[in-house]
């Protein structure tokens, strides 16, 4: 295709994109307040952490007991179920918008590689979502170290836009994490990562796997990082054994060369087949001798070659 006809394509695959999201946050944002089909409203599931802490632990607003967030604001609480929807439509529409993007960069790939397009499709929004579902059992635990500590001069009253946004972003950063393995898994399937270019850098990987669990993770407790460095971890070394074994199939292996050092020099191979390996010489053909008299020879001379005249 053309720049243009490229264009016109990115452009089709983006408005699919964007109403699907919309259509998604439409839904999160009724399914924040309301229960269809016998589920939990979305705003007592995500509420559901803090609400699991001591009594004693979190201030009491209404006086009867009952679990609830403080708003300061008149618009707040519109803009937190806003917020809410946005995120549960992003996940919600995710299988249309990752089918957007695979679409459009797979005319670029093989046949075979573009069979990957429903596993690569449902894996991401499985990641995700399973990325998703840890942080939300593991805020609790960080929501117990956070705020019991110094309990005996205070009480955690939070609002709703500060634990709110505390647990979207620990929930979008779980969730985004667990997509790199499969990041990895693309790019070797496309031919542009080998098992043996990043085999002997596993160190490198995991000790930076935990240093971005400490910067990422929003509260800077010790659950949610080691946590999130582990689980990433665990799913790196499942992406690096899945190259192996994809490099393996296809017999993608490094040449002996490229293993040297840039200032040594190369082994010439000496076998059948290499660069300097004996060949055969092919036996000498016979070269005809006329005989006197014959082919305009003298005759009673003693001969010569046809060839050599």
């Amino acid at each position: 295709m053309s720049l243009v006809e490229h264009l016109k394509e990115l452009r089709r695959r983006v408005v699919i994109s964007l109403l699907a999201l919309i259509i998604g946050t439409i839904i999160g944002f009724v399914w924040y307040q309301n229960a269809p089909f016998g589920t939990m409203p979305l705003g007592e599931i995500l509420r559901g952490p803090y609400c699991a802490l001591p009594a004693e632990n979190r201030a009491d607003f209404t006086g009867d007991g009952e679990c609830r967030l403080l708003a300061t604001g008149p618009f707040e609480m519109f803009m937190l179920r806003l917020k809410v929807g946005a995120l549960a439509g992003l996940v919600l529409s995710s299988p249309v918008w990752l089918y957007q993007i695979w679409g459009f960069i797979t005319p670029g790939l093989h046949k075979t590689e573009r069979r990957w397009t429903f596993t690569f499709v449902f894996l991401a929004v499985t990641l995700f979502v399973a990325g998703a579902v840890l942080a939300y059992y593991i805020v609790a635990y960080g929501l117990d170290f956070l705020l019991t500590i110094g309990d005996e001069t205070q009480i955690a009253a939070l609002t709703g836009e500060r634990y709110y946004n505390f647990l979207l972003a620990l929930l979008a950063i779980f969730g985004v994490s667990f997509e790199v393995p499969l990041i990895i898994a693309m790019l070797n399937v496309a031919g542009v990562l080998e098992y043996a270019s990043i085999k002997d850098k596993r160190r490198f990987i995991f000790v930076g796997v935990f240093v971005f669990a400490a910067f990422i993770t929003p509260g800077q407790d010790p659950f949610s990082m080691i946590a999130l460095a582990l689980s990433v971890s665990l799913l790196v070394e499942l992406a690096l054994q899945f190259c192996r074994w994809n490099d393996k199939r296809r017999n993608r292996e490094r040449p002996e060369w490229m293993e040297l050092d840039d200032e040594a020099a190369s082994p010439l191979s000496t076998g059948p087949g290499g660069v300097d390996a004996p060949q055969p010489v092919e036996a000498p053909a016979p070269i005809r001798e006329s005989r006197p008299g014959a082919g305009g020879a003298p005759a009673g001379g003693t001969g010569y070659f046809d060839d050599v005249l």
